[in-house]
């Protein structure tokens, strides 16, 4: 079952790194700008983490099957709507919609491997899972590449709403989610309302806001890398080709495929994992800082590797979160923090698409600027994690 599920994470995986090697052939065919392609892509993680809230709350109330089942047709007609789409406007529309259906896709999973995996193992299964959504990836870089030299970066977005079908099919004929582990038959159902008011309530535990400030970071900086601005970049500043750029981008998915697993078992547990959080959201700062200086392709390529490997240690975040709130409030934490880490990824990427514009029109080179920018958003992220409040004790 959590396989399946882990097929509908590895397609939004696909659809959010899409830009990284659509962006050449739709500036040519729209003549879109950086700031147009910064908003294109940042469409889908706007409505991906707008919608964490009631995907959370869905979760709760009815499960992760309906929830799964019931959102994620929105993604395929999405993709299809792209397909076909004869302008930006449009275009960018159903990437909102694509953003809406794969909303609970990650979601589902953690929440999941939550209810019905002891809590020791949390970390271990979930750089599992992460690992293996992390396969999405690797379509969007050479094959994907492939598929629009070949024919066009529409037919990426049929191939891609034909995968998205049989993921969903996958999970209908699949999942079929037992009662956790822990529920109590006397515990009367929450209406909506009620649900909502305890989501609401998790904004006023302090603790709360350190969670929130570096999971709109961490995330954000790998995805803005992978999924808008290594393409661009490795043409601009290199000449690479689209397959060039492509094979870099694979490369760099299957690193970020390892890297979840390895964290998941360094994991050094509740004692030391924010000091660690700290440090590695730091040393990704500095990798980031290597970018924005760097002019040699070799030195360019071996940061975003590197990004691409420690990005792994984000599993320690959904850890963190685990014990950091009761476990009846498990669906709408996870919820919580997975919409920031998607409200962070939409605003850097429209955030560095601006940048970029103005770099340009300032006659400096724009990626020195935007990787600059994101190296010092991951140091005040880090500062703020670890001087805001802390948990006072995991939760039972």
């Amino acid at each position: 079952m959590l396989l399946a599920l882990v097929g509908a994470f590895a397609l939004s995986q696909a659809f959010r790194t899409v830009a990284a090697i659509m962006a050449p052939p739709l500036q040519a065919d729209f003549g879109l700008n950086a700031r147009q392609l910064g908003v294109f892509s940042g469409a889908f993680h706007f409505a991906f983490g707008a919608m964490q809230l009631f995907m959370g709350i869905s979760i709760d109330l009815y499960g992760v099957r309906r929830t799964i089942l019931g959102a994620f047709p929105l993604c395929i007609a999405g993709a299809l709507i792209s397909a076909l789409a004869p302008g930006y406007l449009p275009l960018t529309l159903a990437q909102v919609l694509i953003g809406l259906g794969c909303a609970p896709a990650f979601l589902v999973c953690t929440v999941f491997i939550a209810r019905h995996f002891a809590p020791q193992r949390f970390a271990t299964v979930s750089g599992m899972a992460m690992s293996l959504g992390t396969l999405g990836m690797l379509f969007t870089g050479t094959p994907l590449a492939w598929v629009i030299e070949r024919g066009s970066w529409r037919a990426g977005f049929w191939v891609l709403a034909a995968l998205a079908l049989l993921a969903w099919l996958w999970i209908w004929r699949s999942v079929f989610e037992p009662p956790p582990r822990a529920a109590a038959a006397s515990v009367p159902a929450e209406s909506p309302g009620q649900a909502l008011g305890r989501f609401a309530a998790l904004f006023l535990l302090p603790h709360t806001w350190g969670i929130v400030v570096l999971a709109s970071t961490s995330y954000a900086a790998l995805i803005t890398l992978r999924g808008l601005w290594m393409g661009p970049m490795l043409v601009a500043r290199h000449g690479y080709s689209l397959v060039q750029s492509g094979n870099v981008a694979v490369a760099l998915s299957l690193l970020a495929l390892f890297g979840p697993l390895l964290f998941g078992r360094l994991d050094p547990g509740p004692a030391r994992r924010r000091r660690w959080l700290v440090g590695w959201t730091l040393a990704s700062a500095a990798l980031f800082a290597l970018l924005a200086l760097g002019r040699l392709a070799w030195l360019d390529i071996a940061c975003m590797l590197a990004i691409g490997l420690a990005s792994g240690y984000i599993v320690l975040q959904y850890a963190d979160v685990r014990i950091a709130y009761a476990p009846q409030m498990t669906g709408r934490a996870m919820a919580a923090f997975t919409m920031a880490m998607f409200m962070g990824v939409a605003l850097m990427q429209w955030a560095t698409g601006a940048i970029a514009t103005w770099a340009a029109d300032a006659g400096a080179d724009p990626y020195t600027v935007v990787m600059g920018c994101i190296a010092l958003w991951l140091a005040l992220s880090a500062a703020g994690f670890a001087l805001l409040p802390q948990p006072r004790a995991p939760a039972p």
